[in-house]
């Protein structure tokens, strides 16, 4: 059974949550992505809820911008210190401020917030999941220097245009339905597209897209034009890239958008690494594999830490 409700933090900012199991549990938060909404966890919050699973309280929220939650119109408010701003507030309130989270779990742009959250406070997370999300070094690294990545990662040069919003609204979200089909050329729609599911993303699309695109506004990583270095006169120090905590990856390979050469060199920035390539699975593999992430996130969740 999915709850929904409002929670407001300290900072001014209101997060839409979907949440399953006992408040006062060992807490799951879920980090979702763009052009998603907390709901694309629904199916493992109510997995790992259940007392056989580990009875855990499970928490996703919409990320600012998304659905209901708050959305400042301002780009400068999608910087990443804003967003973890915002989910280290969140961990406060459903942990009662007395124990770590069990695991951050997280995907596409919820998985650059896990990221950057992990290396700056990974007191509050005892282990971290990560699905199909470049870490920000790997991420930088293809983007300087790999041309396929920078073919790859093209579209987000559309997504920062100032009407960006408008286009991807236009013939009933058109673009987005491309975005999510992922097609290879001739394909029929993914069988999980369902008009259901379809009526899920509209439900959060019909709220507004600039917050979604204002996380790609807010950020110089991705591909350098001449008129934009953008990704090129970025340079990070170790420091903001190493992750202590115990991380799983799981990574469908056939993600067009983040091919299998992000998660090359990824133990230099987390030691504590478990990975899992997935063939046969693209960038949703949230929707098309969901037993297959719900068993690796299993195993790494009963696995003691090394």
């Amino acid at each position: 059974m999915i709850e929904t409700y409002q929670q407001p933090l300290p900072h001014g900012i209101t997060l839409s949550c979907r949440a399953a199991g006992e408040p006062g549990r060992p807490v799951l938060l879920f980090l979702h992505g763009f052009p998603e909404g907390a709901f694309v966890w629904d199916a493992l919050l109510e997995h790992f809820a259940q007392p056989q699973n580990g009875g855990y309280r499970c928490v996703a929220p919409n990320l600012r911008g998304f659905e209901q939650s708050s959305a400042p119109q301002e780009v400068a408010a999608y910087r990443p210190k804003h967003l973890v701003q915002d989910i280290a507030a969140l961990v406060a309130i459903e942990t009662r401020g007395a124990a770590p989270l069990a695991c951050l779990v997280a995907h596409d742009w919820g998985g650059a917030v896990a990221w950057n959250f992990a290396n700056q406070h990974p007191h509050l997370a005892r282990k971290l999941a990560i699905i199909n999300s470049p870490h920000p070094g790997t991420f930088l690294r293809e983007l300087k220097n790999n041309p396929a990545q920078q073919q790859a990662s093209a579209y987000m040069n559309f997504l920062i245009r100032e009407d960006a919003e408008t286009l991807l609204a236009e013939n009933d979200y058109q673009r987005l339905w491309g975005f999510l089909a992922n097609p290879t050329a001739g394909s029929p729609p993914p069988s999980w597209l369902t008009e259901a599911v379809k009526a899920q993303y509209r439900s959060v699309w019909d709220r507004g897209l600039r917050g979604g695109c204002n996380y790609y506004r807010s950020s110089p990583l991705r591909p350098p034009r001449p008129q934009d270095p953008a990704a090129a006169a970025v340079d990070l120090p170790l420091s903001m890239l190493t992750v202590s905590l115990p991380t799983l990856v799981v990574w469908g390979l056939n993600d067009t958008a983040l091919p299998p050469e992000l998660i090359q060199g990824l133990d230099a920035f987390v030691p504590n690494l478990t990975l899992h390539r997935v063939p046969d699975a693209t960038h949703w593999i949230i929707h098309e594999r969901p037993d297959l992430v719900t068993r690796f996130l299993q195993d790494f969740l009963q696995a003691a830490p090394h």
